[in-house]
């Protein structure tokens, strides 16, 4: 009675973790630290807080599965300002689905994006890079597709080697996840790689999905964005949903606040099949989203505090265990030796929790897994708190 391809699933990687660490005592005399979770500690905007009080009376309402016209606007108004877009290419009504945070809306779209295999019709494929983001697997396996994972290692920059893909596989593609900035390696695809990527979708016609939630935690240079790629390609928007989220972006992770960007008649699909789950944000929450969208001097000051927590980095790590500073993002990717055995030391010589490399990873039909020499260090605490962490586990490797 229950669906067989649940059995498919892999198991979460901080369940792993749990398995992993839970049975081993922490360091005695530190104050446990969580590096685990890309969870950002710095506080939220006030003007978030602001927004939910002021429109707390519209908690009784049932808010639209499409959010406001005022949040639509909002986001529109963003897009147009970070990727520098003329007015008319995104369309606020027809263009934009607001979501319940992004990771439900990239779990779901699988589903409307992906045609389940007829007789003798080849299984479709969807593609994921590894490591990857565990909720990509889940969402492939779950619309029938089979999961493909593409390598992204260092040496193509820590993104998948589009020419390595056979055109067999394109062919039976129903869509390619693509993280932008990479989690958890913190490098960028530039406009040559996107469009390249892009040409393959529209080519072989599967969807192009570019998870952008990481655009605005960089280092020095904004990371080009797939919707810049459609702009200089003619600005049309077939076979392209980028998507973002303010959990990120504006510390606010808590209103699970997002959107998806894409041609009009597929955004329309896709409000159609969330009305049904009843996947609606209430209306105080599109109102601070809209507010968080309309204001960019929040997002400065956040990007500000983790550029200081990459400078305490670099400075405490060097070279060692092949630091570099990350492109965008706010992961450290530190090549250990062994990330699971450096996880344990760890935890049970400094009360440090990092998530070991293997558990977002995959195994290669040769048998490495690619993660397996790393571990995955989340900057998102205060800048103070960070110095310690990076200091007692640079001591503790």
């Amino acid at each position: 009675m229950i669906n067989s391809e649940l059995s498919h699933l892999r198991g979460s990687p901080f369940d792993a973790l749990r398995g992993l660490l839970d049975p081993l005592a922490p360091a005695p005399g530190f104050a446990p630290l969580l590096l685990t979770i890309g969870e950002p500690q710095h506080k939220p905007p006030q003007l978030m807080i602001d927004a939910l009080r002021a429109n707390e009376h519209l908690y009784g309402k049932y808010p639209p599965i499409a959010g406001t016209p005022e949040l639509r606007a909002a986001i529109t108004g963003w897009l147009n300002r970070r990727y520098d877009l003329q007015d008319g290419m995104i369309d606020a009504d027809s263009n934009i689905a607001p979501v319940n945070g992004t990771k439900e809306a990239l779990y779901m779209i699988a589903s409307v994006l992906t045609e389940r295999a007829g007789h003798n019709q080849p299984q479709p494929a969807i593609l994921l890079p590894t490591p990857y983001y565990h909720v990509y697997h889940a969402a492939a396996v779950m619309a029938g597709a089979e999961p493909v994972f593409l390598p992204a290692e260092k040496s193509t920059h820590f993104f998948p080697d589009l020419d390595a893909l056979e055109p067999e596989l394109l062919d039976r593609t129903s869509a390619f996840y693509l993280c932008n900035p990479s989690n958890p390696q913190g490098t960028v695809a530039d406009a040559t790689y996107l469009k390249a990527a892009l040409n393959l979708a529209r080519k072989h016609d599967f969807m192009l999905i570019v998870d952008e939630c990481y655009s605005e935690i960089y280092d020095q240079t904004p990371p080009t964005g797939i919707l810049e790629i459609c702009a200089e390609e003619g600005s049309a928007l077939d076979h392209v949903l980028a998507f973002h989220s303010l959990s990120k972006r504006s510390s606010a992770a808590g209103i699970r606040s997002g959107f998806c960007v894409g041609e009009t008649s597929l955004i329309q699909t896709f409000l159609n099949l969330r009305s049904f789950s009843g996947a609606a944000s209430p209306l105080p929450v599109c109102a601070a989203a809209a507010a968080l969208w309309n204001d960019d001097a929040h997002v400065k000051e956040n990007r500000a505090l983790y550029r200081a927590k990459f400078d305490m980095a670099e400075e405490i790590f060097g070279t060692n265990f092949g630091f570099y500073r990350p492109e965008g993002g706010f992961f450290l990717w530190l090549d250990v030796g062994d990330g699971v055995e450096a996880a344990k030391r760890l935890w049970t010589g400094a009360a440090i929790r990092v998530l070991p490399g293997r558990y977002l990873s995959v195994a290669g039909a040769d048998g490495i897994n690619p993660g397996d020499p790393y571990i995955r260090v989340a900057l998102v605490a205060e800048p103070e708190n960070s110095k310690e962490a990076l200091s007692r586990l640079a001591n503790s490797l």
